[in-house]
């Protein structure tokens, strides 16, 4: 049997509750994250996406993790396209090695069964 232990997360950001106003914030909301900036630019890792319940959706593993969430905010191949609303709350995972990034993404999919991984899971619901 193998024990894999994911790192906790490095960074959590969450969707504001209420749409706050320009005069309140310069930050232009992004699906009500205002708070992308704390995610590391030129890190490696994994994201977590979650939803209210705080059931994972979504598992992805990057070379630089904010240009990556950015994306997944903003393109139109992205898993997470149709479901970016459902989204609240993402956790980075600091991870600097790809073949770890790799091992961590798959266990975490099939561990946490990640509603919207479809590629790499092994199991069915």
């Amino acid at each position: 049997m193998i024990t894999i232990k994911l790192p906790e997360p490095a960074v959590t950001i969450v969707r504001r509750k209420q749409e706050m106003t320009s005069e309140e914030t310069p930050i232009k909301p992004i699906y009500g994250f205002i708070d992308f900036h704390e995610i590391p630019r030129d890190k490696g890792g994994l994201l977590l996406f979650f939803n209210q319940s705080d059931e994972l959706l979504f598992v992805g593993k990057a070379r630089k993790l904010r240009p990556r969430l950015k994306k997944h905010f903003e393109d139109t191949v992205s898993p997470l396209r149709n479901h970016r609303e459902e989204v609240a709350k993402i956790s980075a995972v600091l991870v600097d090695d790809p073949m770890e990034r790799e091992i961590y993404e798959t266990y975490v999919i099939n561990t946490e069964r990640a509603k919207y991984n479809i590629e790499k899971a092994f199991y069915k619901d």
